[in-house]
């Protein structure tokens, strides 16, 4: 039988890191989020998960306990396109509310739970406020005061080892965690605290494979299990040339009226898809080899959207009562969501520390 371990999602969102729980052996058992249409895309898929509303009302003492709790806090104040204001910024500071929280999950069960928690947010935290941003999550979780490195700067990896929780993080991007399979540009900080043992290095640095990408969403919710993907360009028609159109790269070239910078700006062929945005959509060029003055710049939709995450298509289609969302409202939630494979990776590592089934996740 497998192991019972649950799991419980701050920030949730639209339940990424409970479909990469579920996809792992872990049970989603509640979530916090105060967006409309991400929590009835969560009810859709996970109809048994409970809704715990505004963070800032909870009281981690009181809800139910959990081995690991999942949190991305609101990174627009941490963000590099952001008011760089930091962990004092409005939105940005509520990383210390989900502190909070674990800490008095843990004080109510004597120091039982949770078991790992996982804090996921922008690349930009490594800097805010002379990275002095950084230094204070660490601090936050490890109850003590964490040196700044020699260099004075954060490097992508690391560990804060000897005391609880076991501490590491590391900087993954999304772009390279899908195999043969293309995802978005999108480098995030994860950060994952033991506070049961020294298991956080095996869970974030160990190597292990991935899972194959999710099937598309049936009407009801969750991706249909196995089966072939169908490809997306019908056999024996003509593959199209797609990348990732570069406005800043343009507009430069075309303010210095250069001509190949300008061309470029369609796309280099090792070119990444940009980091999909909360707040703006995501052009690319598209065009046939042998017809390019047909192609066209126009942006993705959003399950090219879906797909750039590692998501299943339709994931963020439909709410809870059948309706459709909104595509700004899709593409918003998108914007701010984390990439599956990402996400899946980690998930595996908790199950095998703390199910220690090796190599069980995704047949559990």
């Amino acid at each position: 039988m497998a192991a019972d371990i649950r799991l419980g999602s701050l920030f949730d969102g639209i339940g990424v890191f409970p479909l990469a729980a579920s996809r792992c052996g872990i049970r989603p058992v509640w979530a916090s989020e105060i967006e409309k249409a991400p929590v009835s895309i969560t009810r859709r898929h996970f109809p048994d998960m409970l809704h715990l509303g505004d963070i800032t009302k909870l009281d981690g003492g009181k809800v139910p306990p959990v081995h690991v709790i999942t949190f991305g806090s609101p990174c627009q104040n941490l963000s590099l396109i952001g008011n760089r204001k930091g962990l004092d910024g409005a939105k940005s500071s509520l990383f210390y509310q989900a502190m909070r929280i674990i800490q008095e999950m843990r004080d109510a069960t004597r120091h039982v739970y949770p078991v790992i928690a996982v804090w996921e947010n922008v690349m930009g935290a490594f800097s805010t406020n002379d990275r002095m941003d950084f230094r204070a999550v660490l601090s936050a979780f490890t109850d003590a005061e964490v040196p700044m490195p020699p260099s004075g700067r954060w490097a992508g990896a690391g560990m804060v080892r000897g005391g609880t929780p076991d501490l590491c993080w590391r900087l993954m991007d999304a772009q390279y965690w899908a195999g043969a399979r293309r995802l978005a540009r999108r480098q995030r900080i994860f950060i994952v605290a033991d506070f049961g043992g020294r298991r956080a290095g095996d869970i974030l640095f160990k190597p292990r494979p991935l899972l194959p990408l999710p099937e598309p969403c049936e009407p009801g919710g969750l991706p249909s299990p196995g089966g072939d993907r169908t490809p997306f360009i019908e056999a024996g028609g003509r593959v199209p040339v797609v990348r990732p159109f570069q406005c800043f790269r343009m507009r430069g070239a075309s303010k210095r009226k250069e001509q190949a910078a300008f061309q470029n700006s369609f796309g280099l062929p090792a070119d990444p898809f940009p980091t999909l945005l909360a707040s703006d959509l995501t052009p690319f060029a598209f065009w046939f080899e042998d017809d390019p003055g047909g192609g066209c710049v126009r942006f993705l939709t959003e399950r090219e959207s879906e797909r750039l995450m590692g998501l299943p298509e339709g994931w963020t289609a439909y709410g809870a009562d059948g309706g459709e969302i909104r595509p700004s409202a899709r593409y918003k939630a998108l914007g701010n969501s984390i990439a599956l494979p990402c996400a899946d990776y980690i998930m595996a590592g908790i199950y095998e520390a703390l199910a220690g089934k090796e190599g069980t996740c995704g047949n559990v």
